[in-house]
């Protein structure tokens, strides 16, 4: 009763009827009833007032206000004093609070004017803002668990809500081997919420999958090191990352997974598509053409050496040396080019002229690859192109190419010859006919032998196992998830990028479109908060999130800028003295900018 004695007593009177006694609404029965609206206000009875009979704890009422009875105000409301003093109290609190909250608002703090906090803040403003704009008209949300099931499969691979949508992404299917792992996981749900068919594959003996990874993703269990398993992997695939790691650093499983799992899966994939181009009565275009493979003395048929000289004249004489070179197959089963120069000038070629079979031109292939061994020379290629009924219309283009001692495999792009005469137009791989090996003891760089000693420079011994012309493509069809050896143990640091660069050569010998990612130490962070450092040659020392590794996938599966290529990828940093030549990309990755092509435009190709 204390609260009901301070409480003020209000009445509202108005033209169109007055308020009984006892609080009940106005009689509905009134004459100017049409125009009455019903609204609820709280009325607190006044003790000292003789008409306020009632006792109950609620003293809500509806109390009906004519329209016109309001517009006219004929009779004003009466307020105590008492109500009049509060309201004046919670003014003045108002207004205190209203200028408080004015001075800490008018108050500049260090992250008010920070960029990258500013930035942040604005992109997630327009993130709301656009969120809002394409949900109008859409499918509203629901918090029905059995709803936001049913309609879970058709919101990801139809897309009316995704804001991720990529084209051409609905008729892909990607396989993730690996799709538990840290980056796996994210990796997953980023390609559902882009409209891909995902399909996983899982270890035979790995229970747990079923429950970590979405309904709407189709799960393949097998095991990498076996390859009869993959089969079914690989059935209905567009394209395919691997992003599985080894759950031991034992060499057997090292290699199990690292190693003979992407030679396994690579020649499955490769399989696959052999066997639905001979559905079609043709040929896999990711299938190399072979242009000369040397494994019998009658494979040597054909190809011709010959020697010549840059100078023609009789200071070159005086200083003629002489030179030789020889191709034969020898008793050990291997095709060896060899010889010396020791005329300045001089040059040895070993060429052929190539032919295809029916129906098959170089224009449909990008570029050349070699298996070859020796004592780590270089070489010059010379492509010779045109009609082949007339020489004389004939040029010819270069390519200067890197060997190891031992055995390697050199990918050469046609993009990287040359035409010999500045005048000549591009090369036109349609119009090749004619390859040449040349040697030239210039520009040889200086090569140490097994004893220590370095070797004579202008002696030289290739040889030649398969010559072969690389598959064309717009987009990668696999993309690997490598390492850099960052943050690893040094004691197990060799061993694990050993079995590592070996699975990396066996899928560029594959044939397939490859980008092969090599991430810093992964770090459990939100992606997208920090620039990226794309960079080639093994200096990058920093961690990188998994959702960005995962976004890297992502954008790399139909980026032309990605096919065929390597790269470490890591947090912006500040070089050490003299490493500062790196490629820096000052983008944040989100899905509003691509960042992944301006980062890898500038990266060398087919490494």
């Amino acid at each position: 009763m204390a609260a009901a004695s301070a409480a003020s007593a209000i009445s509202l009177n108005s033209s169109s009827g007055s308020s009984s006694s006892n609080g009940n609404p106005i009689n509905n029965n009134s004459k100017n009833s049409k125009s009455q609206i019903m609204i609820p206000i709280h009325v607190w009875p006044n003790p000292n007032s003789r008409s306020c009979q009632w006792q109950s704890s609620s003293s809500r009422r509806w109390v009906p206000l004519s329209t016109k009875a309001a517009a006219k105000d004929d009779k004003p409301t009466k307020i105590t004093a008492d109500a009049d003093a509060d309201a004046d109290a919670d003014a003045d609190a108002n207004a205190a609070k209203q200028k408080k909250q004015m001075q800490q608002r008018n108050r500049l703090e260090l992250e008010d004017v920070n960029p990258v906090g500013l930035g942040r803040r604005s992109r997630q403003l327009f993130d709301e803002v656009w969120r809002k704009f394409s949900g109008l008209g859409q499918i509203s949300s629901t918090s029905r668990a059995d709803e936001r099931d049913a309609l879970d499969a058709l919101l990801i691979r139809e897309g009316p809500l995704c804001e991720f949508a990529i084209p051409g992404a609905q008729n892909t299917t990607v396989l993730v081997v690996g799709p538990t792992s840290r980056i796996g996981r994210i990796l997953v749900r980023k390609l559902l919420l882009r409209g891909y068919t995902v399909k996983a594959l899982v270890r035979k003996t790995d229970g747990q999958a079923e429950e970590m990874l979405p309904r709407s993703v189709e799960m393949v269990k097998g095991d990498v090191g076996d390859p009869s398993s993959l089969k079914a992997a690989v059935e209905g695939c567009n394209k395919i990352i691997y992003c599985a790691t080894a759950r031991s650093t034992i060499t057997g499983d090292l290699y199990r997974v690292d190693y003979r799992g992407v030679y396994n899966l690579s020649k499955a994939f490769q399989d696959y598509n052999n066997k639905l181009a001979q559905l079609r009565a043709g040929k896999s275009s990711k299938s190399k053409l072979l242009l000369a493979k040397f494994k019998s003395p009658d494979s040597l048929h054909g190809w011709h050496v010959t020697t010549g000289t840059y100078f023609q004249d009789v200071i070159a004489s005086k200083y003629d040396g002489g030179m030789d070179a020889k191709f034969e197959f020898t008793d050990s089963g291997a095709a060896v080019f060899s010889g010396y120069v020791f005329t300045r000038g001089g040059y040895v070629e070993l060429s052929k002229t190539l032919s295809l079979p029916l129906g098959r031109t170089l224009d449909r292939y990008e570029g050349l690859l070699l298996s070859v061994g020796g004592n780590g020379r270089s070489y010059i290629l010379i492509l010779e192109a045109g009609p082949t009924a007339d020489a004389s219309q004939s040029k010819l283009y270069f390519a200067r190419i890197s060997t190891k001692a031992g055995f390697c495999r050199v990918r050469v792009p046609f993009s990287s010859f040359r035409p010999v005469k500045p005048d000549d137009p591009p090369l036109d791989p349609f119009l090749v006919h004619k390859l040449t090996i040349r040697f030239e003891p210039r520009r040889q760089r200086p090569v140490e032998g097994p004893s220590g000693v370095k070797q004579d420079p202008r002696s030289f011994t290739l040889i030649l196992e398969y010559i072969k012309a690389l598959p064309s493509g717009q987009e990668t069809d696999f993309v690997l998830v490598s390492c850099t050896g960052s943050g690893l143990e040094p004691t197990r640091r060799d061993q694990v990028l050993k079995v590592k660069r070996a699975g990396e050569e066996s899928l560029r010998r594959s044939g397939l479109g490859y980008t092969i990612i090599r991430p810093g130490p992964l770090k459990e962070e939100p992606g997208g908060q920090r620039a990226l450092i794309f960079d080639q040659g093994n200096r990058i020392s920093q961690g990188i999130s998994c959702a960005d590794v995962a976004d890297i996938c992502v954008k790399a599966l139909h980026d032309s800028t990605a096919r065929n290529k390597s790269f470490d990828v890591c947090y912006e940093y500040v070089a050490e003295q003299g490493k500062e030549l790196y490629e820096l990309v000052a983008h944040l990755p989100d899905k509003a900018n691509n960042y992944l092509t301006p980062a890898l435009s500038v990266l060398e190709k087919n490494t």
